[in-house]
């Protein structure tokens, strides 16, 4: 955010093998995702990423890691960033995006004009 207004966003499906990932996993695949996007954006500056999932923020003092989690934090390696905790439902613009993507449009069958 900058200014209080939003100045990116992305999505994406999950791969297949992506589906298996705990919900954990796939929090952290979800900024990882974000770092490789805007990466050109994010070297050699400092960054804060807030995220709704509390233990996130912990992964650096996790003891034992799986490959994926490894080949991540080596990502994070890279960048200046930070990761912050941010409660889900203080959150109203991540929510009022998602909701976006949510909505289907309505279908008009026909239309009278007289």
């Amino acid at each position: 955010m900058q200014r209080g207004k939003v100045i990116a966003d992305a999505s994406r499906q999950l791969k297949i093998y992506e589906k298996n990932y705990t919900t954990h996993d796939l929090e952290l695949g979800a900024v990882v995702f974000s770092l490789k996007i805007w990466r050109h954006y994010l070297y050699e500056t400092k960054s804060v990423i807030y995220t709704d999932h509390k233990s996130i923020q912990h992964i650096f003092n996790k003891k034992e890691l799986n490959m994926c989690q490894r080949r991540w934090i080596k990502l994070f390696s890279d960048y200046d960033c930070k990761i912050r905790y941010h409660s889900g439902k203080a959150n109203i613009v991540a929510d009022a995006l998602n909701m976006k993507e949510k909505i289907k449009p309505k279908r008009i069958r026909a239309m009278n004009m007289t």
